[in-house]
């Protein structure tokens, strides 16, 4: 995923590494399994903690919290969360960026007032 935000190819990613694309699309669907150094080379390439690799693995207990979390994830993998992220990221001013974050809240609230309200004759004030 830190890839793909980054507008990062396979192939860049695997130039980087000194392997072939092909091994990385590997390491991403999971069919071959990643060394511990490798991981790291990962993680430095991305400019990222090697535990950010792990987030969105299941874990015995899973509660609310982890299930959130995956919807999350699945969310900016899509074409829009993508979109929205590397928007959003281009936004330098600290007070736009509450703003947005703000209307986003209200929109998703009044979105989820529509939904309690769906086949009522009342609507939400």
């Amino acid at each position: 995923m830190r890839r793909t935000l980054l507008g990062l190819s396979q192939t860049t990613l695997a130039d980087a590494l000194g392997i072939t694309f092909q091994q990385v699309q590997k390491y991403e669907k999971g069919t071959n399994r990643v060394g511990a150094s490798r991981l790291q080379a990962i993680a430095e390439f991305l400019q990222i903690p090697v535990s950010f690799l792990f987030e969105g693995q299941e874990t015995i207990g899973a509660d609310a919290e982890s299930l959130h979390g995956r919807e999350i994830t699945e969310f900016i993998s899509t074409t829009e969360g993508l979109s929205l992220n590397r928007s959003f990221v281009r936004i330098q001013d600290p007070d736009v960026r509450r703003k947005v974050v703000g209307l986003v809240k209200v929109l998703a609230s009044t979105e989820a007032d529509q939904d309690a309200f769906e086949g009522l004759d009342i609507q939400p004030a």
